[in-house]
């Protein structure tokens, strides 16, 4: 009796795990027919593709521990390592034509492109190996704090798949549901992606020149100003510069606050330019930046201020082997 007791306790808790990773049917229901009545889908080719897809706990997760919550000096290491930086000269190197036109049609330097396919794949080595279809339900139908952003972008990704005619399972990316060397979320491929090389065809998964161009195309749509400064290092005495501390990444600090707060520029900036204050964490003492316009829109495509800083380091990095003007901060 008590062997077949424990053997029922066994198999119920096996049914629950099991009912734990599966998506929330009235959620998947409820977003079928939304795909049905706005964009035409079949209900039951739908609902064959969500029967196939996997709740991941492990997505979850991830979600709740980002690496931009990492103080900037260990978020700082993970980018900067040599094997990385000689990754993105060699980068440079083989696709310096694609950058070349990039820089010249949309305005972007070369280094920056460089720099954020560098920080998001490590070039294409490192483009995740989550499915994206699961990811994006996962977070779509079991995230609540994010679900809004999440299910437009699960919706995002069925009209992608739709239009370029690829299994919807066969695609892999982040935890987040990212995709290809730049990282681009579903909504993004489909709004900001080129065929930069003119084959035909949108390719960011395998295609350099494509991923260079989308980046360029993606920066420049959100108003990258060409020739314009990213960031500047600032110094601070006292406390009040953490008065002007804030969430918000649009920059709307001015100078006339950072002097009535004891924050001097290292660099000279415009004087009435407006700036975001930042205060990066480290081990041996914080550090002061300035952000301008275009570190604003740096984090449309990332919205963390470490993400933006590691992206301009590694452009510093690279540059100076790759013999081309270290311009990261301007």
């Amino acid at each position: 009796m008590k062997v077949l007791l424990k053997f029922i306790m066994v198999a119920l808790l096996l049914n629950g795990a099991a009912q734990a990773e599966s998506l929330d049917q009235g959620e998947v229901d409820r977003f079928v027919e939304y795909m049905v009545e706005v964009y035409q889908f079949d209900a039951a080719e739908l609902q064959d593709l969500f029967s196939r897809t996997q709740y991941s706990q492990r997505v979850i997760d991830a979600m709740e521990k980002p690496a931009e919550a990492l103080p900037w000096d260990l978020y700082r290491s993970i980018f900067m390592d040599p094997d990385r930086i000689e990754q993105g000269r060699l980068f440079w190197e083989l696709n310096r034509d694609a950058l070349q036109r990039a820089e010249d049609e949309y305005g972007i330097p070369a280094g920056i492109i460089v720099a954020i396919i560098g920080v998001e794949t490590r070039y294409g080595r490192n483009t995740g190996s989550d499915r994206v279809m699961d990811a994006l339900a996962t977070l779509a139908f079991h995230y609540p704090r994010r679900a809004g952003l999440f299910r437009n972008e699960l919706e995002q990704f069925l009209l992608l798949a739709r239009e370029q005619g690829v299994d919807p399972l066969s695609l892999q990316g982040s935890y987040a549901g990212a995709m290809g060397l730049p990282q681009f979320m579903p909504g993004s491929v489909r709004n900001y992606a080129v065929d930069f090389d003119y084959d035909g065809r949108v390719d960011i998964w395998n295609n350099p020149a494509d991923a260079i161009g989308s980046v360029a195309n993606y920066l420049n749509r959100h108003g990258w100003e060409p020739g314009g400064q990213i960031a500047v290092p600032g110094q601070a005495t006292g406390d009040k510069y953490t008065d002007l501390l804030s969430d918000n990444f649009q920059p709307e600090v001015t100078t006339d606050e950072l002097a009535s707060h004891d924050v001097q520029p290292l660099e000279q900036i415009p004087e009435r330019e407006k700036v975001k204050l930042i205060e990066l964490e480290k081990a041996d003492g914080n550090e002061i930046w300035l952000g301008l316009h275009n570190f604003y829109v740096i984090t449309r495509y990332n919205h963390s201020p470490l993400y933006v800083m590691a992206v301009l380091q590694l452009f510093d990095a690279i540059s100076r082997i790759y013999n081309a003007p270290p311009l990261a901060y301007e």
